[in-house]
């Protein structure tokens, strides 16, 4: 049986006009991130994601890089938008996040990318880097499901999201994908400037959990509805791996889908950071993925 994707009631129902409208006043004085720089986005303001009243988009395409079952045969739909909420020091995709690289895009383009990607057997859309453009990225939606938009919706950020923003997308998005990049706020002040980042990451989590559950998968092995996390090793075990680990397996679920990655590599300014100066070694990596174990998680890099 064919997957029903969860924003097609909510648009029955006629709730996608009341969540954008939430949406938007948040605009107004922005709070629609953990940053709260509470300036006027409509009046095309920017603050510390440099978007105002649009969203920019870097590239959109099929994707073969994701996690196996988001890609399928015919890909994943990519959209990645430009900027970011947290601006990582380390970014490997720091052109796009720091440097800005991308178009602005009013929402009738970003529907037609929608439909783009779908039209292509996309079995997704993915939107990359999403929390500094809800309020965008649903007003594009509204009218790509009046279009025919019927693909799973994955929200795939870097795990520093607002609750108030995550609760007004709830009945919106199948497949919550947030990164859990760090344990220890002293390394979370250091690279991103964010020195509540876990404290944060760890509702953030529980809430997407709480709307979607763990991964379903089809029968043909394509993710439909559910949470799964990423977690980057970092060098000197500077990722707090054991901790977050731990906190998955207790605080969220044994049967949490969690892929280990193991492509850092030093770039942008993170040679600021001795520590990150250097790419993981693969014992690093098999300790992580023991750790892992260790605490009673077995979805892994599935």
């Amino acid at each position: 049986m064919k997957y029903n994707p969860i924003y097609h009631e909510t648009f029955r129902k006629g709730l996608f006009k009341e969540k954008i409208f939430q949406l938007n006043r948040l605009l107004e004085s922005c709070t629609l991130c953990p940053r709260k720089c509470r300036i006027n986005r409509f009046i095309d303001e920017k603050g510390v994601c440099k978007t105002g009243r649009y969203a920019y988009v870097s590239s959109y395409s099929p994707h073969f890089g994701e996690e196996s079952v988001l890609v399928g045969r015919y890909g994943s739909g990519t959209i990645f938008f430009t900027h970011c909420n947290l601006f990582c020091s380390f970014c490997q995709n720091y052109d796009i996040s720091h440097l800005g690289s991308g178009t602005e895009v009013s929402p009738r383009k970003l529907t037609a990318i929608m439909l783009q990607l779908q039209n292509m057997g996309c079995h997704n859309i993915n939107f990359v880097t999403p929390t500094h453009v809800i309020p965008q990225i649903l007003e594009a939606l509204e009218i790509a499901v009046e279009k025919g938009l019927d693909i799973p919706l994955v929200y795939n950020s870097g795990g520093y999201d607002s609750e108030e923003t995550l609760r007004i997308l709830d009945g919106v998005i199948d497949i919550y994908m947030p990164d859990f990049k760090f344990w220890d706020s002293g390394i979370t002040q250091t690279t991103c400037n964010a020195p509540d980042y876990c404290e944060v990451a760890c509702m953030a989590v529980k809430e997407m959990h709480r709307q979607v559950g763990d991964l379903r998968i089809s029968g043909e092995g394509i993710a439909e509805r559910g949470l799964l996390i990423r977690h980057l090793v970092l060098p000197e075990r500077l990722a707090g791996t054991r901790e977050v680990m731990r906190f998955i397996a207790n605080e969220i679920s044994a049967n949490t889908y969690v892929n280990i990655m193991d492509q850092y590599r030093p770039c942008w300014k993170s040679s600021e950071t001795p520590e990150l100066s250097r790419a993981i070694t693969g014992k690093e990596y098999a300790e992580a993925l023991e750790i892992a174990g260790e605490e009673g998680l077995y979805r892994l890099n599935e």
